[in-house]
């Protein structure tokens, strides 16, 4: 198969950055107040318009152009599925799925996941299920601060609550995002190499089809209390 050319992340790191447990403590303590820009209060309106609110809500994070979505969607049909990505031109990009195939239980809307999971939170919203697939890795070393367990933003996430499972094709993404949230949770958190042979999204079909190994962290949240949670 011609297209099955990815390669894993090239990174000098090899296991958990040595300043993950910095920031990550200095993110739980320290209060994050980024102003929220309008568009994104406008995406959670649009997002919550059609939903009926007897429905369990699923979140897809950074989505792309919504396979992973759809696919959600069609797997939990009792379900609100927001897929969220900050950009437009992925998210136009929905082929082959034609508009009168699309499942009515899921809605798509640009905006920043800075912004959109602190919304949330402060909406007072749980998810049922909540979804970060393939997120960039940042692989060089100096790049830890943007990625999302490095985040200042990353406290919010498992403030939501619900069965949380982030996937990567780099090992040390996995393991550094599973040390991060046991950080905020105070228990430790399992991740694990797992096969897909149904891939939820594009990169992940790739990947596997370029015979990469694949990781991912499923926690089950619940309405567990957070370390460092403020409301």
């Amino acid at each position: 198969m011609s297209y099955a050319n990815s390669r894993i992340p090239e990174s000098a790191q090899t296991g958990v950055h040595e300043n993950l447990a910095r920031l990550v403590d200095r993110h739980r303590t320290e209060p994050f107040r980024k102003p929220y820009a309008d568009y994104n209060r406008a995406a959670l309106e649009a997002a919550l318009a059609g939903w009926d609110r007897r429905a369990p809500l699923i979140l897809d994070a950074g989505c792309g152009v919504g396979h992973s979505t759809i696919q959600i969607a069609r797997a939990f049909p009792d379900h609100w599925v927001i897929g969220v990505d900050q950009s437009e031109d992925r998210l136009t990009r929905k082929k082959p799925y034609p508009e009168a195939l699309m499942p009515r239980n899921l809605v798509f809307v640009r905006a920043d996941l800075v912004d959109f999971w602190r919304l949330l939170a402060d909406a007072g919203l749980r998810l049922a299920r909540h979804y970060i697939l393939y997120p960039n890795p940042w692989p060089k070393i100096g790049h830890l601060a943007r990625r999302w367990h490095a985040h200042p933003v990353f406290p919010w996430i498992p403030r939501l609550g619900g069965v949380l499972e982030c996937r990567s094709n780099w090992q040390v993404y996995i393991e550094e995002f599973a040390f991060a949230l046991g950080r905020n949770l105070g228990r430790p958190v399992a991740w694990e190499q797992f096969d897909a042979p149904s891939p939820l999204t594009p990169f992940e079909r790739k990947y596997r089809d370029s015979g990469q190994a694949l990781y991912r962290c499923v926690v089950e949240l619940g309405d567990e209390p957070v370390s460092g949670e403020s409301r």
